[in-house]
């Protein structure tokens, strides 16, 4: 017997390991950063992916950064991070941009790239051995956020969280 399919699911568990291993270091260097750090923690986290890929990228901070609670600063974090990495690295496209949106009814977070968009197939059921949306969507509904994701054929896709400002903000005593 032919031991190529336990080979395939070995590697497969190990890349599936490697990968929240990877999430886990992000998530502790976040609780290491200042309360309002996300514009810096993304971008020194996109050095690294420009260092590797021809795309330009912009941080647009709108309103004024307030803090955010530890869990909330945490998740949105590493949900920013897949959807920066998965633009980088599958979007084929040549501009990413992400926004961090403080309203004083919501936090907001946008992703978006001008790439080839996302399969109908992947935004389903998502990539073989790969997390990514499926874990962007349980970490949105861990935090009770709202997350929509808008892809079409040839014109990109956009990340859309939105966390209410009860949830999301620290309160000021």
């Amino acid at each position: 017997a032919s031991t190529r399919p336990l080979v395939q699911r070995v590697l497969t568990l190990l890349r599936r390991l490697m990968e929240e291993s990877r999430h886990t270091v992000r998530g502790l260097r976040v609780h290491r950063a200042e309360p309002d750090d996300l514009e810096n923690a993304f971008a020194v986290m996109c050095k690294d992916l420009l260092a590797h890929h021809e795309i330009r990228y912009h941080l647009l901070v709108e309103g004024t950064p307030r803090p955010l609670r530890p869990l909330i600063r945490g998740e949105v974090y590493r949900i920013g991070g897949e959807a920066l990495a998965n633009a980088f690295r599958h979007s084929r496209g040549s501009v990413v941009e992400a926004v961090l949106d403080y309203a004083r009814n919501h936090f907001r977070l946008v992703v978006r790239d001008d790439g080839q968009g996302i399969s109908p197939e992947v935004l389903q059921s998502g990539r073989e051995g790969h997390f990514g949306l499926s874990g962007l969507r349980e970490r949105a509904a861990r935090i009770g956020a709202r997350l929509r994701i808008r892809t079409a054929p040839g014109a990109g896709t956009e990340i859309d969280l939105i966390v209410p400002a009860a949830a999301a903000y620290e309160q000021v005593r």
